[in-house]
């Protein structure tokens, strides 16, 4: 099965047969690059495919079509704003490919023009009827009964009609500010108001409190309890109500998208929390760049929406059904069917951790690893939990990025640093879409006593660290950390695919203090002698690894390079793969989402295989393995080889020490490359293709699954 993305420009630079390296100018041929964006867009279209997958339980695939459409939400606020703002200030282009941003944009638009509309014809064409036949319902307004009719009419009079603003538009009744993303109908009127005034148009908000999604009493709809309408459609059906003395001739929900993306110019700024929640507000009426839009409005309403938001006839996408698909992931939750959707599991627990009731001690006699969501999150939670009571730790060090709400972590701290103990929390505020939330974190945890620090100014702190400090036995202080790839988010833990190391390694333990030092006191950081740490030894180390891999393969020896990570932009890293695949170096990348690498060029990259796996849960480690001539070195980090990680943010990898975690990762990284029911293989005319099923089906989620949740 093909994904269809584009079909790329397959124009590639000939190699000469005799030669032995490749030199920089080759190498930056923009026809060896994909363009990020588009590479990200393909993504998505891996994620849509599942909403169409008869394999997959019907209410998850509905779930997938939710992630979609909040995925492409999430695609233009910040990426095409990002490109519509380089396209006005005239930049010449975006990054490697060298396409301007007019041209990335032309492409994307009609990409995303199909994207939108495969995603409406499996909602209409194959996911209502089929969650039909599981009496999973749907009401047009024309399949009202009249027990229906009159109980929404009834609902919308008593629960609707008092928080509805109808707004008139008129000289004296501009057109209002839409909210980021809201539903919203324009109306068309014929008449006079209580005034005696005459306007030809309406705009009908529906505030965000409002569900999208209606459950219908069962004793109306024959005893059956999956019976829904959607609010537009109540909307559409008693607009006229809110006009009384008119009448509405047309009624057509919209909705727009504004750039999300923040600005805070840190050298110029005092406080950071205090600028970002200033410009918090703004985020919700930033510049316009889609306007969504009924595929039945009028060209003449459609065109002057466009007007009133300043937009063009490109940045307007037809909806054949609800503007906001994400709002449908209600569904999920409304429907009681366990039938249909994933099996549920118990995350398990490695031995040493079952009926350990000290977790210090667990970890005293050794490394712990965990793989999460088939193994539990609780171990850190308990770790941070035992620490604010444990009489014996002095003081708690951690990083937050993403969290989540009520989190447990954060209430730990809180009550470590009011029990006396040193708490310091190093809080990334400009976690992106997550601001508001760390800026009320970081204000509990100061109320509380804990030393609160934004990280460091430029640089966006994304490390996942955890250091305690506990006095021993002999009155010696020791260090127990927590390194993961992924956040100290619960609920994200359940969801994501991550790698997470606790250890009480000496050695790891005064890296991790170090790069503590750093972030809270801008000391100049401290040789590091087990972590790499971006921006400063990470990029460099892992180029040199993969140059050091090309020199063996030179020699004649066994060489192979294993990297998996969420995305795969950065250039260098990129140019030092065609290197080493050019020598001779057997690579395999598996890179979730955007990948600006073209693998199976002829003499560049034809000895590197890029497979994305796309499944059940969000594939989220980050792993760097080397052969190194059979002292196999592997690293498990925060950062992807994504510029941003390696030059601009505070990341670390760590190395796993353990032998037999060693062996027990690159195995399971085994499952993905032998993966054939999830897995999709990256082509060299930028397409991907999914993996058929053999007669023996792998797939790497189910059987991580099996070996280590709970049956």
């Amino acid at each position: 099965m093909n994904s269809n993305i584009i079909n790329l420009d397959t124009r590639l630079p000939t190699i000469p047969a005799d030669s032995e390296e490749l030199d920089n100018a080759l190498l930056e041929q923009p026809e060896l690059y994909f363009n990020r964006y588009i590479s990200l867009l393909a993504f998505n279209r891996r994620v849509l495919a599942y909403a169409r997958d008869p394999a997959v339980p019907l209410l998850e695939r509905l779930k997938y079509l939710c992630i979609s459409s909040s995925n492409l939400d999430e695609f233009f606020e910040i990426r095409i704003a990002v490109l519509k703002q380089r396209e006005k200030s005239a930049m010449l282009h975006t990054g490697p490919d060298n396409q301007t941003p007019g041209e990335v944009l032309k492409t994307l638009s009609a990409c995303v023009r199909d994207f939108v509309d495969e995603q409406y014809r499996i909602l209409n064409d194959e996911l209502i009827p089929e969650l039909a036949t599981e009496d999973i319902r749907f009401l047009k307004r024309s399949e009202w009964s009249s027990k229906q009719e009159k109980w929404l009419r009834n609902f919308f009079h008593k629960q609707l009609t008092p928080i509805l603003s109808p707004l008139g538009l008129d000289p004296a009744h501009p057109f209002p500010r839409v909210l980021n993303k809201s539903l919203n109908f324009i109306v068309s009127l014929e008449g006079k108001d209580a005034f005696g005034r005459a306007s030809a148009r309406a705009v009908v908000q529906a505030p965000r409190v409002l569900p999208r999604i209606i459950q219908l009493p069962e004793n109306i709809c024959d005893g059956k309890p999956n019976t829904m309408v959607f609010l537009s459609s109540i909307i559409h059906a008693y607009v006229d109500d809110l006009f009384p003395g008119m009448k509405s001739t047309g009624c057509y929900q919209f909705r727009v998208t504004r750039n999300s993306d923040l600005f805070v110019d840190e050298e110029e700024i005092e406080d950071l929390a205090s600028a970002l929640e200033g410009e918090l507000s703004a985020r919700r009426y930033g510049e316009t760049v889609r306007l969504e839009v009924a595929d039945n409005c009028p060209a003449e309403l459609r065109k002057y929406l466009l007007r009133e938001f300043r937009l063009t006839d490109t940045d307007v996408y037809q909806a054949n059904g609800p503007v906001n698909l994400n709002r449908m992931l209600a569904v999920y939750d409304i429907v009681g069917r366990a039938d249909l959707k994933f099996k549920g599991f118990t995350a398990g627990l490695p031995a040493r951790l079952r009926g350990n009731k000290n977790i210090f001690d667990a970890i005293s006699d050794g490394d712990i690893l965990l793989h999460h969501p088939y193994e539990s999150f609780l171990p850190v939670i308990d770790m941070i939990k035992q620490a604010a009571s444990d009489p014996d730790v002095l003081a708690i060090k951690q990083t937050l990025y993403r969290t989540g709400p009520g989190s447990l972590i954060v209430a730990a701290l809180a009550g470590a640093a009011r029990a006396g103990k040193e708490v310091t929390v190093v809080i990334e505020l400009r976690a992106r879409f997550d601001e508001a939330e760390n800026i009320e974190l970081a204000n509990r945890l100061q109320a509380a006593g804990a030393h609160v620090v934004y990280g460091v100014v430029g640089y966006k702190t994304h490390a996942k660290m955890l250091l305690i400090v506990r006095r021993g036995r002999k009155k010696s202080l020791n260090r127990f950390v927590h390194l993961g790839t992924g956040n100290y988010h619960p609920r994200t833990a359940r969801l994501y695919t991550d790698y997470g190391l606790l250890t009480s390694n000496p050695a790891i333990g005064e890296d991790v203090h170090n790069v503590f030092m750093q972030l809270t006191s801008l000391g100049k950081v401290a040789k590091l002698n087990n972590l790499l740490q971006s921006p400063f030894t990470l990029h460099s180390r892992l180029i040199k690894w993969i140059d050091r891999e090309a020199e063996h393969a030179r020699a004649g020896a066994d060489a192979r390079i294993l990297i998996k990570v969420n995305a795969l932009t950065e250039p260098q890293a990129i140019q030092a793969l065609y290197r080493a695949s050019h020598a001779g170096v057997k690579i395999d990348l598996i890179v979730r989402g955007m990948c600006c690498l073209r693998p199976g060029i002829p003499g560049i990259s034809d000895n590197i295989r890029v497979r994305s796996v796309v499944g059940r849960f969000l594939e989220h480690t980050r792993v760097y393995l080397f052969h190194n001539s059979g002292d196999e070195q592997l690293y498990l980090a925060s950062a992807d080889l994504m510029e941003r990680n390696m030059f601009n943010r505070v990341e670390v990898a760590f190395p796993i020490l353990d032998e037999n975690f060693r062996d027990r990762i690159i195995s399971e990284l085994q499952l993905y490359l032998s993966d054939n029911t999830q897995a999709w293989t990256l082509n060299a005319d930028g397409n991907y293709t999914r993996e058929t099923p053999t007669e023996t089906p792998v797939t790497a989620q189910n059987m991580l699954l099996e070996s280590l949740a709970e049956s």
